[in-house]
């Protein structure tokens, strides 16, 4: 064991992983209530493209400002992270005073994903400043939280009975308090962690200078093209399946949260294996073997429903589990000066190719034959695989 582990207390990884978790439960918090919410606003039938792509152009604009601004590296993270998990808990209750409607909804959900930016990439760079060595493992629980996270709103839906979906959205908003309170107050800056940076308007720029950092990215980048889509049209493919099969319902909310929450596995599995093969190879098996249950989903979606229910738990373990390996990739070919700034960046462009993505299935699902709509996803896992040919 180095001298750095040795001085890193036990508490550091678990409180950023608890803490991520529960801060990024924000990130589906509306999906998991959506039919009550379309009762109630009065929102059209694409709603959950619409909203989903809310809080991805919100954290878009949050990242990018963040990026640009390069706050990640000219403020405490524990402090960027506490401010925004108190205001985007605060946007996500704003549901409870605004009118009932889709525009307000969607500018809430906005202004969540805004401030979504200061707790996802921000933690990612609080584990990197404790971690000089097996940041892919430490990613790998660091990720793995944020990918229970975003599941865990469908959980308290399944479990929550008749819990009103008012309570739902104060389970929600209290974990994230609760997360960025326990960073705040328990992780201090690791000992890997630059001093303040002045803002520099070339951070950007002079880090995809390196080769390395460009193939990460665009391996990311196809990557992030059928993610969000695969994790928000989970429920829709459960209901489509019952559908399609005549299948007993078997709990559109519960499987939702176990297909999500799949991932966690993948990352946590990945980042265990990366110390053995590197973050390259368990990112580029991911990536390609969510890219094969892609082009698999229309056959699967009708086959019988054990089959279907494992299908749905192998796509969401893979489709996630790549994810901190290359974050990992990404902050080990940034400027150690501006890995904050890279890591925001780079978030920023693939969650807006979530966007097209997102809103490119939407419209093929009221256009094609629904079993179809995911394959404009396949040529993202396709681009990316070509892009990181020169990590292996």
């Amino acid at each position: 064991m180095n001298a750095t582990a040795c001085q890193r207390p036990a508490w550091i990884l678990p409180v950023i992983v608890l803490s991520q978790f529960a801060a990024t439960s924000l990130w589906f918090a509306a999906n998991a209530v959506l039919p009550d919410l379309q009762t109630v606003f009065d929102l059209p039938a694409n709603a959950v493209g619409l909203v989903t792509s809310a809080v991805q152009f919100g954290f878009v604009a949050g990242t990018l400002i963040f990026a640009l601004l390069t706050l990640s590296d000219r403020f405490p993270p524990s402090t960027v992270f506490l401010v925004c998990a108190l205001l985007g808990a605060a946007c996500n209750a704003g549901v409870f005073v605004v009118p009932e409607g889709l525009w307000p909804l969607l500018v809430l959900r906005f202004a969540t994903g805004f401030f979504l930016a200061g707790i996802y990439p921000v933690g990612m760079k609080i584990a990197a400043s404790w971690y000089a060595e097996g940041l892919g493992g430490a990613l790998g629980y660091l990720v793995g939280a944020l990918v229970l996270g975003t599941a865990f709103p469908h959980l308290i839906e399944a479990l929550g009975g008749d819990l009103p979906w008012r309570g739902v959205m104060a389970a929600v908003s209290g974990l994230a308090v609760a997360g960025g309170l326990a960073v705040y107050l328990f992780v201090p800056a690791g000992p890997h962690l630059p001093g303040p940076s002045p803002f520099d308007p070339r951070a950007i720029p002079d880090a995809f200078a390196d080769r390395n950092l460009r193939a990460a990215a665009f391996g990311y980048f196809g990557h992030m093209w059928e993610l969000y889509p695969v994790l928000a049209f989970f429920p829709v493919l459960l209901a489509l399946h019952i559908d399609l099969v005549g299948a007993p319902d078997v709990g559109v909310s519960l499987w939702s949260f176990f297909a999500i929450a799949a991932g966690t596995v993948g990352c946590i599995g990945g980042g265990m294996l990366s110390r053995r093969l590197g973050s390259a190879r368990v990112a580029f098996v991911q990536l390609a073997c969510s890219g094969a249950a892609c082009v698999a989903s229309p056959w699967l979606l009708q086959a019988p429903t054990p089959v279907f229910l494992a299908f749905l738990l192998f796509w969401g373990m893979t489709v996630s589990g790549d994810s901190p390996q290359f974050s990992t990739l990404v902050a080990g070919s940034a400027p150690r000066r501006s890995v904050g700034t890279a890591l925001t960046f780079v978030n920023s462009m693939g969650f807006a190719i979530t966007i097209v993505s997102l809103q490119l299935v939407e419209l093929l699902r009221h256009v094609v034959q629904p079993d179809y709509m995911l394959w404009v996803l396949v040529p993202g896992p396709v681009i990316g695989l070509l892009a990181m040919r020169r990590l292996l």
